[in-house]
């Protein structure tokens, strides 16, 4: 490049074709970035200068190299957003899995700390025990009330209950944990898979754990547990006032309310008060008239599924339920538990009003009404009350002229079997009716104490 700095004319030309070069490269960046539509892009302006043309060329590739560097930059800075959004999103699920873990954690802990206090309660519960040892001679303590007493003990100490239910503090759990497992056919959600799977046995009707001694199947191993105490004769729930025992805590709560007279549920109609559910659900039929249960044999019709059996025994003649005292069968298991108090000489029932017991709930309600004078039965015929069912029974024959009693050796009909009873020993000549004083028998007892009286009229008049 020649300098002309130092000469005016050739330095004045000089600076104005530097201004004009500058004006023409200008000008072809604002043609080359606006025309990009030209039918010829890569086509070079003609200009006579060749110098120039090189400094155009030279424009025109630090252009094109300046918008590839932008176009790179642009680029880059999108690979480092989505980078920096893909480290984002890694570093939230690393949070919610560290959260999990700790939740898992806690759960854990909760569970070894609860563990650790039923250890504890469990030792202490023996040295209980221990303390309680039984010496020669002296009652045996059960182990329900040892139990009963430690727990008392226990739950003085312990005084944290859940606000909700009023429940022990390990209780919260039920309120708090989250129910995440829900049963896609009835709706029912659990907190743990397993409680599902276990439930969902119920709508597939699949029963996996199976009793090896009898072959009965059962849903949850749970229910098997249960079952297998039947074969083993095992009852661990024991009732502190009576010392009966049971395989299950529910059958135990129920029994106690026989000691505390509690009757939870009333019937909405009468108002007469259960202390089983069950036998509620029963009594409402009365009110309803619903007998779904019919005999095929009879065609009578009964109130539960359990009556229905029971009076099958009756057709069939099955009486699986045998005395273990004596060869007495009975076709049913409340019968067999009343007459096996014969030879027990238990009467668990006594009166509130006297010393008097009995062996039989019902025997003890007819027995009271004698002292609360109360008489439930009355006759739709007159205005007569009975305290009991059978003597309305009996009293309605009058009224009727029903005898449905027929001697067996003529056709004499009777109201009453006691009647018949008599009757028959014209027959037969039974004497079961003994005198004290001489070997006379009698067919009636009527006819033995009229002459009882005639011995005691002679020993008086031979004292006098």
């Amino acid at each position: 490049m020649l300098d002309y700095s130092h000469h005016p004319t050739k330095g004045r030309r000089a600076s104005e074709h530097q201004k004009e070069l500058k004006s023409a490269k200008t000008e072809f960046i604002k043609e080359d970035s606006e025309n990009m539509s030209d039918p010829e892009p890569c086509r070079m302006k003609h200009t006579e200068d060749p110098e120039e043309q090189r400094d155009l060329m030279e424009v025109k590739e630090e252009s094109e190299e300046l918008s590839e560097v932008k176009q790179e930059s642009e680029e880059l800075s999108e690979v480092k957003e989505e980078s920096e959004e893909l480290s984002e999103v890694k570093e939230s699920e690393k949070l919610s899995e560290v959260k999990e873990e700790s939740e898992e954690l806690s759960e854990v802990k909760e569970e070894s700390e609860e563990l650790s206090e039923v250890k504890e309660e469990s030792e202490e519960l023996s040295e209980v025990e221990e303390g309680h040892h039984v010496k020669p001679g002296e009652k045996h303590l059960s182990r329900s009330k040892t139990k009963k007493t430690f727990l008392k003990k226990t739950k003085a100490k312990k005084s944290f209950t859940c606000t909700q239910c009023g429940k022990s503090l390990s209780h919260i759990r039920v309120h708090t944990v989250e129910k995440l497992f829900t049963c896609v056919q009835c709706g029912t959600s659990f907190a743990g898979k397993q409680h599902l799977t276990e439930h969902k046995r119920i709508h597939t009707g699949e029963k996996s754990h199976m009793c090896v001694q009898c072959g009965n199947s059962f849903t949850t191993k749970q229910s098997l547990k249960i079952h297998m105490m039947i074969h083993t004769g095992e009852k661990p729930f024991i009732c502190d006032q009576c010392g009966k025992t049971f395989f299950r805590t529910s059958h135990l709560k129920t029994h106690l309310r026989v000691h505390t007279k509690e009757k939870p549920h009333s019937c909405s109609v009468c108002g007469k008060s259960f202390s089983v559910l069950c036998n509620l659900k029963a009594h409402q039929k009365i009110h309803t008239g619903v007998r779904d249960y019919m005999c095929f044999e009879c065609e009578k019709t009964f109130t539960t599924a359990n009556c229905l059996k029971e009076h099958q025994r009756i057709h069939t003649g099955e009486k699986p339920y045998k005395c273990s005292h004596c060869d007495k069968r009975f076709s049913r298991s409340k019968s067999l538990k009343t007459h096996e108090r014969i030879h027990t000489g238990e009467k668990p029932y006594q009166c509130s009003h006297c010393d008097t017991r009995f062996s039989r709930s019902r025997s003890l309600k007819t027995h009271e009404r004698i002292h609360t004078g109360e008489k439930p039965y009355k006759c739709s015929h007159c205005d007569k009350r009975f305290s009991q069912s059978t003597g309305l029974k009996r009293h309605k024959r009058i009224h009727t002229g029903e005898k449905p009693y027929k001697c067996s050796h003529c056709d004499k009909r009777f109201s009453r079997s006691t009647d018949l009873k008599r009757h028959e020993r014209i027959h037969t000549g039974e004497k079961p009716h003994k005198c004290s004083h001489c070997d006379k028998r009698f067919s009636q007892s009527s006819t033995l104490k009229g002459h009882e009286s005639s011995h005691w009229e002679k020993s008086y008049l031979s004292v006098r």
